[in-house]
């Protein structure tokens, strides 16, 4: 008798997949979706996981926390996502962005390269709060938007309005235009920031506004009070001058050539005034190159902070306001981040990186580190690279306690009050501060950010308990009270 053959394999799986079609038509089980997510799951971008990963369509040319939204600028689109869940929000085509505001008026203004005007619109939804169709240049702040208007070669005006104002607080006339006005934040005369691998540039997202801003414009240098928007002054750069405006100063640097080095100047102006408030001798901002003394760069620094070196080889903070010296660095120890208040030093025998305070100028904690360790200081903490095992960490910058480490290969790209945001490629993830990364199970991502003691909270530096009234113009900002005439 002949053998009767059954279906075999093939035919069982071809049985099985009609079955699985009809069902999945009928609507009674549908396995694709979930087969899809498994698929399209990517490997994990750091230990331990993050709350949330999710890959976009680009890879980020900048990326900020605005409140609980995520705002991800590409090269021709921006869109926004929860900053609980990493769902999208909305998207929309344009070639720039950029945040202005605080965690609850934040706004983003987008554009189009070579066209005038932008739009504002609400980070949660996409909405559009308030269209201008003749701006040329917007610069964004915490706590101002600016925006430039040219109605010929020699007629521009300046406004400032506040993040979701509907009035510009004042208006400025400045006679003639930069052609480097274009788009979000072109340069203004301030200083140049230091910069550590795997972090970005824009992590701290928007600051405060200063109280003093230099634009250049026709080879000039036009400073504007942006508490009234008055004109205070309006200079010319001499031939081996570079002119800043720091801590509500005007700083001129002066470079000159002699015996084959170059001699450094640096002078500090009240500009409404016009006489001298500070002068010193014999210290490097690096605004020159080493070819010779032509001066190319801003000074480095950071808000109310320059940083150069002596004459001794030794690196110093240099209060802006005040000229005073905040903090000079044994031979070999080695900057890598300040702002107003802390620096992280690299220590002589790279073993080890130092957190100090410039209030009292005293080490206030120390970590292990190598000579690939990195820093960058934020508002909500200090952002910590490591190579070799690749590492990111955040520490508080002023006891070194560590809010969150990760054993990770992505970049640090954007810091908040509760946690951070690192990218890989086109995959980007959120974590949170002082807490598992493991999705919670009664609230959000960040729930309890802003509670006494939290970073970002009433206690903490940079929270809403710790603010100030400091610098020159009185205006609100988180650094401690310190001495400003020395």
């Amino acid at each position: 008798m002949a053998n009767q053959k059954g279906p075999g394999v093939k035919g069982v799986l071809l049985l099985a997949l009609v079955a699985v079609v009809v069902l999945a038509a009928t609507g009674l089980w549908n396995p694709f979706p979930g087969m899809w997510d498994w698929v399209k799951r990517s490997k994990p971008i750091s230990e331990p996981d993050v709350i949330w990963q999710e890959r976009i369509g680009g890879t980020p040319q900048s990326v900020t926390i605005a409140g609980d939204a995520v705002v991800v600028e590409q090269r021709t689109r921006v869109e926004a996502r929860s900053l609980a869940t990493g769902v999208q929000l909305w998207e929309r085509k344009a070639d720039w962005a950029a945040v202005a505001g605080g965690d609850r008026d934040a706004v983003v203004a987008v554009g189009k390269l070579l066209v005038k005007g932008y739009d504002l619109l609400d980070p949660n939804t996409g909405a559009v709060r308030r269209r201008v169709d003749d701006a040329v240049a917007v610069w964004t702040y915490q706590n101002l938007l600016l925006d430039a208007r040219c109605a010929g070669a020699t007629d521009c005006t300046l406004s400032a309005w506040e993040p979701r104002g509907e009035q510009p607080l004042w208006t400025a006339f400045l006679p003639g235009v930069s052609t480097s006005w274009l788009a979000d934040n072109p340069d203004v005369l301030d200083t140049r920031r230091l910069t550590a691998t795997r972090v970005d540039d824009g992590v701290a997202g928007a600051e405060p506004v200063p109280p003093l801003l230099g634009f250049p414009v026709d080879g000039r240098v036009h400073v504007v009070d942006t508490a009234t928007g008055r004109v205070l002054q309006d200079v010319q750069p001499g031939r081996d001058e570079r002119l800043s405006v720091v801590g509500g100063r005007l700083v001129r640097i002066t470079a000159r050539s002699a015996e084959g080095v170059c001699l450094f100047t640096v002078t500090a102006g009240d500009p409404a005034t016009g006489q001298q408030v500070w002068h010193r001798t014999g210290i490097n901002l690096r605004t020159a190159d080493s070819a010779g003394c032509a001066q190319r760069e801003d000074p480095q620094g950071a808000r109310n902070v320059l940083i150069g070196m002596g004459s001794d080889g030794r690196e110093a903070v240099l209060d802006g306001y005040s000229g005073r010296l905040l903090q000079v660095n044994a031979v070999d120890e080695k900057l890598l981040a300040v702002d107003d208040r802390y620096t992280v030093t690299r220590s002589a025998d790279q073993r080890s990186i130092v957190g100090r305070e410039l209030d009292v100028d005293r080490e206030r904690w120390t970590r292990p580190a190598n000579d690939r360790t990195r820093a960058m200081l934020t508002p909500y903490g200090a952002v910590v690279s490591d190579e070799k095992p690749s590492r990111l960490a955040v520490v508080e910058p002023r006891t070194g306690r560590e809010l969150v480490s990760l054993r990770t290969a992505a970049n640090a790209l954007a810091v908040g009050p509760g946690g951070m945001i690192i990218g890989e490629g086109r995959e980007i993830g959120y974590v949170r501060f002082g807490a598992s990364n493991a999705p919670p199970g009664g609230g959000a991502p960040g729930a309890g950010d802003g509670a006494p003691g939290a970073p970002g909270g009433p206690d903490a530096p940079g929270g809403q308990g710790d603010q100030r009234d400091c610098g020159p113009k009185q205006e609100a900002c988180p650094e401690a009270e310190r001495d400003k005439d020395g």
